[in-house]
Order: structure tokens, then sequence, then C-alpha cells
């Protein structure tokens, strides 16, 4: 049986299905990059609130590709009127519910004409994004918008056929001035720290090269809240296709699996009105900062931590990186040594305890995320921003310096075995590159500004990096990580 609105009905039993009419579902978000993480955790809060009230069903979301990998994702949505399957696991056990809260998909990495038209809708009150940090056309030293970007020299060239985040953002909400009509609320929901204000320092930035009277206008009409958003959610694979069709009798072209842990705290800051999120489990508070501070510190930062050596290392899942004495010990010492120390508290946490809730979350074998997604996925970015807050203090850097050097060994593209490491960085190719010419030595990386700033002249850091880094190349991961459990006593 195939997974649409005409069969959700007619599904077998020991699955949940909506309890409203999907069919009944309209947009007032648009979400631009509708993957997996999105479908987990946005989708999931909404699909929640429709099965409280039938008011939150004009709180449906329009899901938009921009890249093309995204077309992958739509093309196996839409068949299915927009329906899929989420797989929240955890130890032993799996919950398996149809979400119906996608009132539309659509591919807009072509052309975004038909999806500027929706954002045109005064139906339409937010719009929020999981582009990765790539697709905010950032600077990385700076963290400011970067006018040489390729997609923002070409949406500067046709700003009225934008092709990035930014330029399709600033565009409809040009389109909405121009119609007197309200502007909408800009949301993102990617990991980035503060990533409203970047978000918003990226619109106006833009808006202001098109017309310095726009940027004025989203200015003072449109909000830009930052969020924390949390769920560990890897990549769909043949195998969770398999298994959901082989135990529930019905074909999902693409469920989406996560852990059962879901966190998201909002800043209370709309321009349009908002969902009641909050009825679900949502946080709307006034200052998102501190616990956005304290995931990106203690939960990302010890992700990319334990992920180049487990790569390195040739552990398939995040749990078998758990699994090892010395990844376990490191990234233990990683949070209590070096991240920990940076966060300050956080109203309503203990901070020990969510150490102990990352490392039982990371532990879960029932979440079969990988490694490698995290080293291709992520920006060394998550472990240089706790590691440049040391050395403004005066303070060591050798666990951190660690977990650089092991990402610059898979920069090259292949682990120790001589096996393909992917890389989805926007300057990948330069990263592999400048990883392969200086091989042990971290020099032709670090100069990379755009990734690494200044950080080549901290000898506190490029020191550790260098010894880790010719270890690394010189004895293996493994012999590495044990004479860092002796050289550092954790």
């Amino acid at each position: 049986m195939e997974l649409n609105r005409a069969t959700l009905r007619s599904l077998p039993p020991g699955l949940h299905i909506p309890s409203y009419d999907p069919a009944a579902v309209t947009a007032g978000i648009v979400h631009l990059g509708p993957g997996n993480f999105h479908r987990a955790h946005m989708a999931r809060y909404a699909h929640d609130l429709m099965e409280r009230r039938a008011d939150a069903l004009a709180w449906g979301i329009l899901g938009a590709g921009l890249m093309p990998p995204d077309r992958r994702i739509v093309d196996a949505l839409a068949p299915q009127d927009g329906l899929y399957t989420l797989l929240e696991r955890g130890e032993g056990e799996e919950c398996a519910t149809v979400i119906g809260s996608l009132a539309e998909v659509t591919f807009a990495g072509e052309s975004s004409a038909a999806l500027l038209r929706a954002m045109e809708a005064p139906a339409i009150r937010i719009v929020s994004l999981t582009v990765t940090e790539n697709g905010y056309c950032i600077d990385r030293a700076t963290r400011r918008l970067d006018p040489a970007n390729p997609l923002i020299q070409a949406d500067l060239a046709a700003p009225e056929a934008p092709r990035s985040a930014i330029g399709v953002i600033t565009e409809a909400l040009r389109r909405r001035r121009r119609a007197g009509a309200a502007a909408f609320t800009v949301m993102s929901c990617d990991n980035l720290q503060h990533n409203g204000q970047v978000l918003r320092d990226a619109v106006l930035v833009f808006a202001a090269l098109r017309d310095p009277s726009l940027a004025r206008w989203i200015e003072d009409k449109a909000a830009f809240p930052s969020t924390m958003v949390d769920r560990i959610t890897p990549g769909t694979t043949d195998e969770d296709r398999q298994s959901l069709e082989a135990r529930h009798g019905f074909r999902d072209r693409w469920p989406v699996p996560c852990e059962t842990f879901h966190q998201w705290v909002i800043e209370d800051r709309f321009a349009a009105g908002r969902p009641p999120w909050e009825e679900v489990g949502a946080q709307l508070v006034p200052d998102v900062g501190p616990y956005e501070f304290m995931k990106l510190r203690l939960l990302n930062a010890s992700h990319h931590t334990i992920a180049g050596l487990g790569v390195l290392l040739g552990h398939a899942h995040v749990s078998d990186c758990m699994a090892d004495a010395d990844l376990a010990a490191l990234m233990r010492a990683v949070m209590d040594r070096e991240t920990g120390p940076t966060v300050p508290p956080v109203p309503g946490i203990d901070l020990d305890a969510y150490k102990d809730s990352v490392t039982a979350r990371f532990a879960n074998p029932a979440i079969r995320d990988t490694p490698g997604r995290i080293v291709a996925d992520g920006s060394p970015n998550i472990v240089l921003e706790p590691l440049r807050d040391r050395l403004r203090a005066g303070q060591p850097v050798d666990l951190l310096a660690l977990a650089v050097a092991a990402w610059m060994r898979c920069a090259r593209g292949e682990d120790e075995a001589g096996r393909p490491v992917a890389l989805r960085h926007a300057l990948a190719p330069l990263l592999r590159e400048r990883a392969a010419a200086g091989g042990a030595d971290p020099g032709p990386l670090l100069a990379v500004e755009a990734v690494f700033g200044d950080l080549a002249a901290q000898p506190a850091f490029t020191g550790p990096l260098r010894r880790w880094l010719q270890s690394l190349y010189a004895s293996g991961a493994r012999a590495t990580l044990s004479a860092a459990r002796e050289r550092l006593d954790f």
C-alpha cells in the first residue's frame, strides 16, 4: 500500500495516524529546507498542535527545497501528499506516527517564481529555515553576509528571480511591501549561535544592497526571533524504509528516524502572530541565548569532538563511538574541562544533568546516526567558537585542538583505511586541496581565513594542533587518542 491521503484511513493498525484531516491543512508557514531535521522537529510540533485544536490547521507548512539535494525529498513526498512517517526510537522501542502538517511541498531550486507567489499571500505569517550554515551565505570569520558569495552575486544580478534563501526572503518581503501587506516573521531553526540575529543581519545587508528603503522597512516591520532546536535526527536509509514496510505493510518513500527526546526554545517575538506551540511543549522565552549557547557548547561541540576521531577509527555509528571507552572519556573531558566552563548558568537547567543526558542520548543504539554525517554536514565553527573563548581567557585548548586536528585529517577526503570521507562544506574543494597539500602540517588549512580567521597566529592553539595532527598522520587515531588520555589524564 502506498502512503497518501487516499489510503490514510486504510493503513494497518499499530501506528499513529492524524486524527484531523490532512486535506484541510492550509499553509500559514513557509519552511525553506524540508529535510529530515525539520520533519522530525518543527513539523512534529505543528502536527501535535493540530491534534489538539482545529484552528491550528491554518498553520500548516509549505515545505520548499532550494538546493539540488532537496529535489529528491520533494519528489518523494509529493506523491504522498506531503505525508511521511516519523520513527521515534528509544532503546528497544519504536513509535511510528504519520505526520500530516505539511500542506504542500515544492522544489524551487530551478525557479523560485511559484514559491514567491505563495509567500506573497497574507496567509503566510512565518517563514522558517533549516538550510545549514552554508545556506546563509555568510563569511565565517565576520559572521556577516558575504557579498562576494556566488549565490548572492547571482541574486543581486537577478533579484526578482532569487536562488538563495536570503534572496528569496528579501524578494518576498519586497513584494509584501509593494502590495501594502504586512511583513512576516523570519525564523531560523539552524544550529547557529544567535541564529535570529545572524539571519536578520544577512537579510538587511542584502536588502540594503538592493534598496536602502527596503532594508529600513524590513528592519521596522519584520521579526527575526532566535530559536534553539534539539533532536538527534540521522539520515534515512533503505533499511529504515524496508523495516517500516515489513512491520506495517505500507510504503513510505522517505520516513524520518529520530530519537524520542526533543526540545524547542523560541524567542517570543513575532510580527504577525504565531501558533500556541507552548501547548505542545515548546518553550517561549524572552531570551533564547542561554539555552542556545548551552546546546551548541555541550551537545553540538561534543558531537564534533567524537565524530572526526570516530570516522578515522572506522566507527559506523555515534553509539559505537560512545561504546569506545577512549572516545567516551574524551567527550566527557571536553565538556567538563573546556566547553562546559564557557557556559554560564541557564535558567531551570542543571548543567551536570544536561551533560549526562547528552551522553545517554549519544549512546542510544536505536539512533543509527553516523559520525560521517556529522563530519560531512557540520562546520568546524562548532568547536572553534568555544576554542576562541578559551584562548581569549588565556586557558588551554588541548582537547578542542585534538577535535580540530581530527577534522583536518578527515578533510583530505579519506579515512585511515583509504575509505572516502564526505565533506559538504561550501568550501569543500578548497579545504580538501589544502588538507592534502598540508598533510601533517596544518598551515595550509589554517590559512583559509573564511574558516579559521586569525587562529593561525595563536600559538596556544597551533602548538597542540600541530602536535595532534602530526600524531594522527604518523601513528593513527587510536595511538593518538591513547597518548592524549595519558598526557592529559582523562
